[in-house]
C-alpha cells in the first residue's frame, strides 16, 4: 500500500462506494432522532426547552449529509477539480436547520415523524442558536455565495474563524446598546466535525534570518516565533437538492503546549497558562474592538491566522495529490479574497511558496498573481484597512520583509509606466509614508490579484474612477463589476412558506434554482384572485412580526398599518438618522391636527453598532428616545408607531422581511458598495424607497421607475455640494424641517438627560458631514408622502408588490456565482457518479 493508503483506500470509503443511502423516509427519520436522543444524547424526557431534541434532530439529518457530503469529496479528488478557496472573516450563517432540510427535500419527511411523537417542527427550529460569525451584510453574503456554490455544483470550500464568542447580543438599557457576550457554543454546535488531522501551525513575532545555501542562493528563515495551533472544524453546506455538499471550514485558535507544568507545579498558575490563553484569544471574539491597541493587535492577528492557515490546508490539499512541485498550483487553485480583511494572503503565499517550497522569487509571483482574486465591498477609505509598520515588524516581520520587496519592484513598474512621476508613485505605493508609515492592505491585494470586482455597477464604476483609477489606468482588464444577490432558497422558500406556496403553484417550482422565472408572476398582477391571496399572505406574515414584537417589547403594533423597515448595521451613511427625522416629522404633524391624511404606520428599525462607534450608539439612543414619546401618546395609538427591534440577526430577518411593506434603503449616494437586504425585501414583494446607491441602481432598472420610491442627491450632485454646504440654511428654509429641529432641541425627547442628543443635532448642523443628511431631508419626506398616496390604493400598491417579486429575478446569488465562475474562476461541476 502507498504512504497515503490511509486517507485514498479506507473502510468509509468502500462503506460509501457500496452500501445503500438512508432513507429519507418519516420512519427512517424518526427512528434515526430517537436513536441520537435516547442512546447517544443520554436522554429519556423530552424537555421543549431543552436543546437535546434540536440536537438529536440534527445528527439524524447530519447522518444524510455526510453521505453525499464524502461522495462529493471523493468526486473533487477523483476528477482533480480546480477549487476555489473563499477567504472571508464573516460567514454570518444564522440558524442552518431549516435550510439543511430545504435543501434535502426532507422537511415534510422530518415534520411528521415529530408529528407521530407528539412534537412541532417550530419548535425544534426555534432551539436552534444563530451562528453569529458575521457582522452584517458582508458575512451574510458570504452564507448565501456557499449556499448557490454548492447548489450550482461548484467545488467551493470557504474559509472563516470560529469565534468562540460571534456577534454580540444587544441588549437595551434605558434606550443605549449593551453588548453581552455571544456564546453561541454554550449547548455545543452539532453540525461541525473536527479535523484536528489537518491543524496548521501558525507564527507570529520572533525575527527574519538570511543564509546561503550550497547552491549560492539565498535562503530566509523565519525564527525565534510564538507559534499558534489553527483547528479546522469542518461544517456541511448543502446543494438544493442535487446530493452535493461542500464544506465551510472554520478555524480555532490553540496553543502548541497546553501549559508549562513545570511552572504549574511550581505555583506560577498564571504564568503556565499564558501562552494558552494568549493563543485562544486569537479566534475568541468576532471584531474586537480596535479603538484599543491590543484589540488592533488582535484584529492583524485574526486576519493573518486565517490567511496562514487557509493558504496552509490548500497547500497541504494540492502536494497530498500533485506532490511538492507547486508550480502548477494556480492551475488547481483560485483564492477569492472577500474583501480586504484577508489581503495579507497575497504576502503569506509568497512566504510560503519561497520559505518553504524553495521557489524563486518571480516565479512564485507569478504563481500568486495567477491564484489571488480580490472582491472589494466597500467605497468608505477608512474601512480599508491600514496597519501600522511597526506593528507588523513585532508582529510578522517575515511578512513584511516580503511586503516591501513586492512594493519595490511594483515602483519600478509604475515608473516604467509614468517615468518622472513621483506623485503616481506616492499615491500608488503599498506604504504610506509619514510620522507612522503605514501598510495599504487594499493595495496589497489589487498588486498580487489577477481579477478585482466591485459588487454593484455603481460601486464597481466608482472604484475605478475613485478609490482605485491609479490602479485600473495600469490594469484596466483587472476590473470588473459582480453585482451581489441573495440565496432565494433561505430568502423565499424557507422564510415565507405561504408564498413560495402560492408561487409554485401557480408558475411551477424551478425559481428555487433559477429566479428568473418569477418574472412569470408579472402577469399573474392583474388577476383579482391572486392579488387577494398574494395580501393575505402578507397580513399573516405581519401578524407574525407583530406577535414576535410584541413579546420582545410589549408593544402592540396593528397589522393594518404600513410596516415601513430598516433592519442593518448601524452606521452614519446608512442614515438611520434620516429614518428618524422623518418619524418626528410624523408625530409633529398629527400632533398639529395635520395629519388627517397621513397613512397610519409602524416604522421599525433593527441593527447593532460596533462597540467603539460612539456616534452609531447615540443614534441607537436617539430612536429609542423618540420611540418612547411617540409609542406612550395616546394620540398616536393606531396612526404611528416607532420601534427598535432589539438583538437584531438573521433568524430575525427571516421573520421581518416577509412582512415589510416598504424597504428603506436611504444611504448617501455613493457610500453603499451593494445592500443585499434590498433584494430581501424586493423578492418577498416590498416596495423600496431609496437613493441612487448601491444595488438600488439596479433594483430600480429591474422593476421600473414607477414602482421605485427615488429621492434624495444623486453621487455627482453630492460631490459639486462639498465645499458649499450648508445645512443650516436648509433647515431654515424648510419649515417642517425647522420643527423637527426644534423639537430635538426642546429636549422634548430627552425631557430627563439633558445633552444626551446633543451630538446628533450637531451631526445634523455640521457642514463637514460627509452623510448630508439635512440635504435630503425634504426630498425623503416628499417621497414618503408618495408612498402614503400609494398604500391608500390597496390594489395598486398589490401589484406593485407582485411587480417587485416578479423582478427580482437578477438579484439571485446563484447568477451572482454564475458570473464569478465564467469571468474569474473557471471551474468545472461536480460530477457525483462515482461508478
Amino acid at each position: 500500500m502507498s504512504a497515503h493508503s490511509d486517507e485514498t483506500v479506507d473502510i468509509g470509503e468502500v462503506e460509501l462506494l457500496q452500501a445503500p443511502e438512508l432513507p429519507m423516509t418519516s420512519d427512517a427519520i424518526l427512528s434515526d432522532l430517537t436513536h441520537y436522543f435516547g442512546r447517544m444524547l443520554g436522554r429519556r424526557t423530552i424537555r421543549t426547552a431543552s436543546p437535546f431534541l434540536y440536537q438529536a434532530v440534527v445528527y439524524a439529518t447530519r447522518d444524510r449529509l455526510m453521505e453525499r457530503w464524502g461522495k462529493t469529496r471523493m468526486a473533487i479528488e477523483r476528477d482533480d477539480n480546480r477549487r476555489v478557496s473563499y477567504l472571508s472573516l464573516e460567514f454570518l450563517m444564522g440558524r442552518l436547520l431549516r435550510n439543511a432540510l430545504l435543501n434535502l427535500g426532507i422537511e415534510k419527511e422530518t415534520a411528521e415523524a415529530l408529528n407521530r411523537i407528539g412534537l412541532d417542527l417550530e419548535d425544534v427550529y426555534d432551539r436552534e442558536h444563530d451562528a453569529g460569525l458575521g457582522n452584517g451584510g458582508l458575512g451574510r453574503l458570504a452564507a448565501c455565495f456557499l449556499d448557490s456554490c454548492a447548489t450550482l455544483s461548484l467545488p467551493v470550500v470557504g474559509y472563516g474563524i470560529r469565534y468562540q464568542y460571534g456577534m454580540f447580543r444587544q441588549r437595551l438599557e434605558n434606550g443605549h446598546q449593551v453588548e453581552e457576550p455571544d456564546p453561541w457554543l454554550r449547548e455545543g454546535f452539532p453540525w461541525e466535525v473536527e479535523r484536528f488531522e489537518f491543524a496548521q501551525t501558525v507564527k507570529f513575532g520572533g525575527r527574519t534570518t538570511s543564509r546561503t545555501d550550497s547552491g549560492g542562493k539565498t535562503v530566509f528563515e523565519w525564527v525565534d516565533t510564538q507559534d499558534v495551533l489553527a483547528i479546522p472544524y469542518d461544517i456541511p453546506i448543502p446543494g438544493y437538492r442535487n446530493d452535493i455538499v461542500n464544506t465551510l471550514r472554520l478555524w480555532s485558535a490553540a496553543a502548541t503546549d497546553e501549559f508549562d507544568l513545570e511552572e504549574f507545579n511550581a505555583g506560577s498558575y498564571a504564568d503556565a497558562v499564558a501562552s494558552k490563553n494568549l493563543a485562544e484569544n486569537i479566534t475568541m471574539v468576532l471584531y474586537p474592538n480596535t479603538a484599543t491597541q491590543d484589540g488592533h493587535e488582535l484584529r492583524l492577528r485574526q486576519q493573518y491566522f486565517l490567511a496562514s492557515a487557509s493558504l496552509q490546508d490548500s497547500l497541504r490539499f494540492y502536494t497530498y495529490h500533485h506532490g511538492n512541485d507547486v508550480r502548477k498550483f494556480a492551475e488547481k487553485n483560485c483564492l477569492q479574497l472577500n474583501d480586504t480583511h484577508p489581503a495579507i494572503a497575497v504576502a503569506e503565499l509568497m512566504r510560503l511558496l519561497i520559505d518553504e517550497f524553495g521557489i524563486d522569487w518571480d516565479e512564485a509571483w507569478d504563481i500568486t498573481r495567477n491564484t489571488m482574486a480580490y472582491t472589494n465591498h466597500t467605497l468608505l477609505p477608512e474601512a480599508l484597512e491600514m496597519w501600522p509598520v511597526s506593528m507588523f515588524r513585532r508582529l510578522l516581520p517575515r511578512l513584511l520583509d516580503i511586503i516591501y520587496e513586492i512594493n519595490a519592484r511594483f515602483i519600478e513598474e509604475i515608473s516604467q509606466r509614468w517615468p518622472g512621476d513621483n506623485e503616481h508613485i506616492q499615491r500608488m505605493s503599498l506604504i504610506q509614508e509619514g510620522s507612522e508609515p503605514m501598510i495599504r492592505m487594499s493595495y496589497l491585494a489589487i498588486v498580487g490579484s489577477f481579477s478585482v470586482n466591485g459588487v454593484a455597477e455603481l460601486h464597481s464604476r466608482l472604484l475605478t474612477a475613485g478609490l482605485f483609477r491609479d490602479f485600473a489606468d495600469l490594469w484596466p482588464d483587472k476590473f470588473n463589476n459582480k453585482t451581489n444577490g441573495v440565496t432565494q432558497r433561505r430568502w423565499l422558500a424557507a422564510c415565507n412558506p405561504q408564498l413560495s406556496t402560492l408561487i409554485s403553484e401557480r408558475i411551477g417550482a424551478e425559481w428555487k434554482t433559477e429566479l428568473s422565472q418569477l418574472q412569470k408572476l408579472g402577469g399573474l398582477a392583474e388577476e383579482e384572485e391572486f392579488r387577494r391571496s398574494w395580501g393575505d399572505i402578507k397580513l399573516a406574515n405581519k401578524e407574525r412580526l407583530a406577535k414576535n414584537i410584541e413579546d420582545k417589547t410589549g408593544l402592540i403594533i396593528p397589522t393594518n398599518m404600513l410596516f415601513d423597515v430598516q433592519v442593518k448595521r448601524i452606521h452614519e451613511y446608512k442614515r438611520q438618522l434620516l429614518n428618524v427625522l422623518h418619524a418626528v416629522h410624523l408625530y409633529d404633524k398629527i400632533r398639529r391636527g395635520d395629519g388627517d391624511d397621513l397613512v397610519p404606520r409602524a416604522i421599525i428599525i433593527g441593527g447593532k453598532a460596533a462597540p467603539g462607534y460612539e456616534m452609531a450608539k447615540s443614534v441607537i439612543k436617539c430612536i429609542n428616545n423618540v420611540a418612547r414619546v411617540i409609542n406612550s401618546d395616546p394620540e398616536m395609538t393606531d396612526r404611528l408607531r416607532l420601534i427598535f427591534y432589539p438583538d437584531y440577526n438573521v433568524s430575525a430577518m427571516e421573520l421581518i422581511c416577509p412582512a415589510a411593506d416598504l424597504s428603506e434603503q436611504i444611504s448617501t449616494a455613493g457610500k453603499e458598495a451593494s445592500g443585499t437586504g434590498n433584494m430581501k425585501f424586493m423578492m418577498n414583494g416590498a416596495l423600496t424607497i431609496g437613493t441612487l446607491d448601491g444595488a438600488n441602481v439596479e433594483i430600480r432598472e429591474a422593476v421600473g421607475e414607477e414602482n421605485f420610491f427615488l429621492f434624495g442627491l444623486t453621487v455627482d450632485e453630492i460631490e459639486e455640494l462639498r465645499g458649499k454646504y450648508d445645512p443650516q440654511a436648509i433647515i431654515d428654509a424648510d419649515e417642517d424641517f425647522s420643527r423637527v429641529i426644534a423639537l430635538l432641541e426642546s429636549r422634548h425627547f430627552n425631557r430627563f438627560e439633558p445633552n444626551v442628543l446633543d451630538p446628533i443635532i450637531q451631526s445634523i448642523r455640521e457642514p463637514a458631514d460627509l452623510w448630508m443628511t439635512a440635504a435630503d431631508f425634504r426630498s425623503f419626506v416628499d417621497a414618503q408622502g408618495r408612498v402614503d398616496d400609494a398604500y391608500k390604493d390597496v390594489e395598486h400598491w398589490t401589484r406593485m408588490s407582485i411587480l417587485n417579486t416578479a423582478s427580482s429575478g437578477r438579484f439571485s446569488t446563484d447568477r451572482t456565482m454564475r458570473d464569478y465562475n465564467d469571468d474569474i474562476w473557471k471551474l468545472d461541476p461536480i460530477r457525483l457518479n462515482l461508478k
